[in-house]
């Protein structure tokens, strides 16, 4: 007799529905080889064998490679291979790199998107209708999040492209060539979805640490030759710029910043996507410097030019949703004080805390403005779409400070207009707008106004500012659209803002 069998009384009442021990399974060093690798499969189409995914199920993906994300295109070719139809795609946003989706969706592959936004031929197309049979779902980061956690959004199987991994699953976004550094998005994904598949191009030793997606998230592993271009992190919205215009922008944003009445010791700041925007970073230094004040903690897509502030003394923290650029993706393995956050950290509202709730200011960027302070950024002045929802009302919900930046006029056409074609961000949650040709409060704000004022910087009213523009470039016409709904927009709490109508041909 084994010395475990005859320990347990078989007739007793208190392990009655219990199942006595029967003995360990027989194993070899053979069965441990085999355990250890069995997340590991051999392709893609495996992969997607493995996870049971069919006909209509929900499929999700990451875009911390932005314009240079490779893996979305490579799934849905193994998934029309083996027949699958009628699936949701759903990424934390799509880019101009996934043009080609475009012919999945005439295919049948693809029927349902969920997305924070869409850029290139893929959302041109679908902009003017009679392509997708369901409008595509356009949500906030912190939306994304909550969307998951209500079950609306629950994918059958996420695929999240990764430079390295071990062979249990242990993955972040320094290790490996190609390094897209934060992986917050992806956590959301790894957490919600029914099967996670890690796609990666190359196998380390275990452990490899420190880990950002954790082995017991993770369900399969495909070695694959690439999964991104990282050198196309910051191509696109996340660009620096050195144009005059952006750059007399965001040096008259960063007066508001330092004027408006949050610039103290341990304040917080986001800087969002857009030239001007990323660019208030360079100049917000100087004005730390020379006042003598420290910001305690920085949020959001983290740039290079942030991590050089850190990297200065002059901010405490970085908490990074989305590295903007290769720089800032490397500071993620060497500071200690740069940490990743989730995108339900970053600013889910059905988190039981957000950090844009803590936000003292936010720079953020629109494509229209109306006069009632609503802030556009999907889409253009043709109604194409052509950005994102991204993090811009999760953050102007949260942010003391929330200031907007953009030209007067893009192309001749007026950025501030009567009413925004499609409405992310609620005015009654932007407090100022910074142009090239003035700068003005929300009438909500008027000790914005008066500190603004008191320091010198001339306040203008919004309505003088689309005087002046329709002065320069006269009245656009009105962008014609069909009846065809092609996108409907959700606020951050699930509700609907707004929705896209196909534009006319």
């Amino acid at each position: 007799m084994s010395g475990w069998q005859g320990r347990v009384p078989t007739d007793a009442v208190e392990l009655a529905g219990l199942v006595p021990f029967a003995g360990p399974a027989p194993s070899t060093q053979a069965d441990k080889d085999a355990r250890r690798a069995r997340k590991v499969v051999g392709s893609l189409t495996e992969a997607i064998s493995r996870s049971g995914l069919g006909d209509g199920d929900t499929i999700s993906f990451h875009h911390h490679f932005r314009e240079g994300d490779l893996l979305i295109l490579q799934v849905l070719a193994e998934v029309e291979a083996l027949g699958i139809r009628g699936l949701t795609l759903a990424s934390s946003s799509l880019n101009a790199c996934h043009g080609d989706v475009v012919g999945y969706i005439e295919r049948g592959v693809v029927s349902r998107i969920y997305t924070s936004g869409m850029r290139g031929t893929l959302a041109a197309r679908i902009s003017r209708g009679g392509l997708l049979p369901h409008p595509v779902q356009v949500h906030s980061h912190g939306g994304r999040a909550a969307l998951m956690a209500s079950g609306e959004l629950r994918p059958k199987v996420a695929f999240l492209g990764v430079s390295a991994c071990d062979e249990f699953g242990n993955a972040n976004g320094t290790s490996g060539a190609s390094r897209c550094g934060s992986l917050g998005y992806a956590l959301v994904d790894a957490m919600f979805a029914e099967t996670v598949v890690l796609v990666t191009e190359q196998v380390v030793a275990f452990p490899n640490t420190p880990a950002v997606i954790r082995q017991n998230r993770v369900d399969l592993i495909v070695v694959v030759e690439r999964v991104g271009d990282p050198s196309r992190i910051n191509v696109g919205a996340t660009r620096t710029t050195t144009n005059p215009r952006d750059l007399l922008v965001a040096r008259r944003a960063t007066d508001v910043v330092e004027h408006g009445g949050f610039f103290v010791d341990g304040f917080s700041i986001q800087t969002g996507s857009g030239g001007a925007a990323t660019a208030v970073t360079d100049y917000l230094g100087e004005r730390m410097e020379r006042r003598g004040v420290k910001a305690g903690w920085a949020l959001g897509g983290i740039t290079g030019s942030m991590v050089a502030l850190h990297e200065r003394g002059l901010v405490g923290r970085l908490l990074d949703v989305q590295s903007f650029d290769l720089v800032a993706a490397s500071s993620l393995e060497r500071n200690p004080g740069h940490t990743i956050v989730s995108a339900s950290e970053y600013a889910s509202p059905a988190a039981k805390a957000a950090c844009v709730d803590e936000l003292d200011v936010v720079i953020l960027s629109a494509l229209e403005i109306d006069l009632d302070y609503n802030v556009n950024v999907l889409t253009g002045s043709d109604g194409l779409m052509m950005g994102a929802s991204g993090g811009h009302c999760d953050t102007a919900a949260g942010a003391k400070l929330v200031v907007v930046v953009a030209p007067l006029i893009r192309t001749r056409i007026p950025t501030i207009v009567e009413r925004v074609t499609t409405l992310i961000t609620p005015g009654s949650n932007v407090d100022v707008l910074v142009t090239d040709y003035g700068v003005c409060v929300n009438p909500r704000r008027p000790a914005v106004a008066e500190r603004l004022a008191a320091a010198g910087i001339k306040v203008t009213t919004i309505e003088a500012l689309f005087a002046r523009a329709l002065e320069i470039c006269g009245r656009p016409r009105a962008v014609e659209t069909t009846d065809e709904i092609v996108g409907v927009v959700r606020y951050r709490d699930g509700s609907v803002i707004d929705v896209v109508r196909a534009v006319a041909s």
